[in-house]
């Protein structure tokens, strides 16, 4: 019976003594990694990123002591929502809940999401519906005037104070980053200028999806140019209608008088390339301009699905449009 007693009594100090460690565990993982070190650091929290990926990337900065004490406090003050996207001046010395209260405040940068394939015109109504205070519109259209195709499509953490021209600076800036430096080895290899490039890659942008369909239809068309053939591009006409009004939005489905208008962008009635690009294209467009498939094909269309088919020949094509598209 004492030995029972004296078991009992010690499975009762053991228990005691975790719950103690525990709590006190518990408390110290709740400190701040530093309380000496005042000096702050900029952490960015991108677009979506998960409360679990922001907890490890907190602690791998040296702001947290362990990931599971930022999910458990972010839900404990029901943030899981609040948190900002953007950057935050973070320091060391801060407890988990005041990491939170910071990053539920509110930041003084905006994302700028700019999409591959839109046309200038596009980028500045996007731009014009982040209400920056000292962005203009029109001072936009201005500046990028002769610029359509190497404005780099992408996602910025921006300041909200930052200007137009700025705007224009950072769009080209990375386009000489992550293009012409970049893909310096891809340009060479090429043979071709990369005005050239980018022109036909702001085609592939708007007639092709993915890398593969890129690559074909790029295949296509240096194979048109090759033998001098119009390119034909539906999207080249597109470009010329501009916006319409009525439909109310840019790019609408060309009508077969729209193969006779004049302009030097009618890639139906003027052979080779338009004289400039006709978007701005991303990475992968870039890329499959450099690097088209090796193709014997002449043709390709879509179908109302989105699905794209391809011809060797005339007849073949035709067939295609019989098949496809009556």
């Amino acid at each position: 019976m004492k030995v029972l007693k004296l078991l009992l009594l010690i499975i009762v100090l053991v228990g005691a003594f975790s719950v103690v460690a525990g709590g006190v565990l518990a408390r110290n993982m709740l400190q701040p990694v530093n309380p000496e070190v005042a000096e702050t650091t900029i952490f960015v929290v991108p677009k979506g990123q998960s409360i679990t990926k922001i907890g490890e990337r907190l602690t791998e900065a040296g702001l947290l002591r362990h990931p599971l004490v930022f999910r458990f406090v972010v839900s404990k003050e029901q943030a899981q929502s609040k948190i900002q996207a953007g950057s935050f001046e973070l320091s060391p010395s801060m407890t988990p809940e005041e990491l939170i209260a910071e990053m539920t405040k509110g930041t003084d940068d905006v994302w700028m999401t700019l999409l591959e394939g839109w046309r200038r015109e596009e980028m500045a109504e996007s731009l014009a519906e982040l209400d920056l205070p000292n962005y203009d519109e029109e001072e936009f259209l201005t500046l990028t005037e002769d610029k359509e195709g190497y404005l780099f499509p992408d996602s910025y953490l921006i300041q909200k104070s930052i200007d137009t021209e700025d705007i224009v600076d950072l769009l080209t800036s990375t386009f000489d980053k992550k293009v012409k430096v970049g893909l310096a080895d891809e340009i060479a290899a090429s043979g071709k200028p990369l005005d050239e490039l980018v022109v036909m890659a702001s085609l592939l942008e708007r007639e092709a999806r993915g890398e593969q369909q890129m690559k074909t239809v790029a295949g296509v068309l240096w194979n048109r140019m090759d033998i001098g053939m119009a390119l034909n591009v539906d999207a080249t006409l597109q470009y010329i209608k501009g916006y319409d009004r009525v439909q109310q939005q840019w790019w609408v489905t060309p009508l077969a008088v729209d193969k006779e208008r004049v302009s030097p962008f009618n890639t139906y009635t003027n052979a080779g390339l338009p004289p400039s690009p006709i978007c701005n294209p991303g990475l992968e467009a870039l890329t499959a301009a450099m690097e088209p498939a090796s193709t014997e094909y002449l043709y390709y269309l879509h179908d109302p699905e989105g699905g794209i088919h391809y011809g060797k020949t005339l007849p073949e094509h035709n067939a295609n449009v019989q098949q496809y598209l009556r």
